[in-house]
């Protein structure tokens, strides 16, 4: 039976919830998947001899081990002496060691990974990356989470169609705020009442700064962008409309960023009561119009008949308009969550592993 090696870095909710999926993979492929190596910021197991770890006790095993994370450097020297071809799957977000995804790869070590800022970084590190080998990068669970979106878009370029535009509600927390707030029937909720209860229901980050600064959304737009063709340097270098008022940015903590917000529900009140005497409702959207080269992340007024404006929950939906798809591709579902994060991870070490076991 072909196999592959995997090596594992990651494993808090997405990592614990990859390695459940990759035991029950194991169990039913024709593939084998044999885990080698498993590590935290801190601690590492390590496979001797590249003999197989148990995948199902891998994590109580890790927990109980002494040994310290491996450097990056004696990381690919062990998994350039593997006997099988490797996986890497990084299921952090770390950037630093996106960095070194071009060492690891013209190693011959393959990688699977949700972290989008390998893929939005510097427009140098992106080319590195793509020009590195023989390992294969896939990225799908780096955008929308597990939704088929990095795959069929790239297929599309691959096979000759010309994209026109990309516009979609790239995060489920924001989904949620501006499906809550701007609604198709009016109501009086405050915006800072609508994040107020996504933090408590744990939709946004510890600080609901790290989600309403756009930055998150401006880094999959730019993966996106350029996959698309265009040469976008950074996810700083176009328009970001970040929701934060100015004068709580520079304040300490998420707390009294909390404690201040109400202070300035006026303001999205106003865009609120503006969209709607257009019969139009507020989201946050990030867009990408190809044949002008504009990219952007802001907030946008819509139709009430706009699939956007229907949307409910903390859903993603993108719409890919193209010279084949003159009415848009609309791809709507969960962008966010472990389960399906780690679903899009283990597809693309599915595909790897098809293209490469031995």
């Amino acid at each position: 039976m072909p196999s592959v090696n995997i090596a594992i870095i990651g494993a808090g909710v997405v990592g614990k919830a990859f390695i459940d999926q990759l035991a029950q993979l194991a169990k039913r492929s024709s593939i084998n998947y044999n885990l080698i190596f498993l590590s935290t910021s801190k601690k590492a197991l390590i496979s001797k001899d590249y003999s197989p770890l148990n995948i199902s006790s891998a994590l109580d095993l890790l927990a109980s081990t002494e040994k310290s994370s491996l450097s990056t450097g004696a990381l690919i020297d062990f998994l350039k002496a593997s006997p099988s071809p490797v996986i890497l799957v990084d299921n952090t977000s770390n950037e630093g060691l996106a960095n070194t995804y071009p060492d690891f790869l013209n190693s011959g070590i393959s990688i699977a990974t949700p972290n989008k800022k390998a893929f939005s970084g510097s427009y140098d590190l992106w080319k590195s990356i793509f020009s590195a080998g023989p390992g294969l990068a896939y990225h799908e669970a780096s955008v929308g989470a597990g939704l088929p979106l990095i795959s069929p878009l790239k297929e599309m370029v691959e096979t000759g169609d010309e994209i026109v535009s990309i516009q979609g509600i790239f995060s489920g927390t924001l989904s949620y705020i501006f499906n809550e707030f701007s609604t198709i029937k009016p109501n009086e909720t405050k915006f800072s009442n609508i994040v107020s209860v996504a933090k408590e229901l744990g939709y946004t980050e510890p600080d609901p700064r790290d989600d309403l600064n756009g930055l998150d959304v401006a880094r999959k737009v730019t993966i996106l962008a350029r996959i698309a063709g265009l040469q976008v340097q950074s996810p700083t270098s176009f328009p970001i409309h970040s929701l934060i008022p100015k004068e709580l940015e520079s304040v300490q903590s998420a707390d009294e960023y909390m404690a201040r917000l109400p202070e300035f529900d006026s303001q999205m009140d106003d865009l609120k009561a503006e969209a709607a005497k257009e019969g139009k409702v507020l989201r946050f959207v990030g867009a990408v119009d190809v044949p002008s080269g504009k990219v952007s992340v802001e907030i946008g007024k819509f139709d009430h008949s706009h699939p956007f404006a229907s949307l409910t929950g903390s859903d993603n939906v993108i719409a890919i308009t193209s010279k084949r798809y003159p009415s848009p591709l609309v791809i709507q579902g969960a962008g966010a969550g472990a389960e399906v994060t780690a679903m899009g991870v283990l597809g693309d070490v599915i595909k790897i592993a098809q293209r490469i076991a031995k």
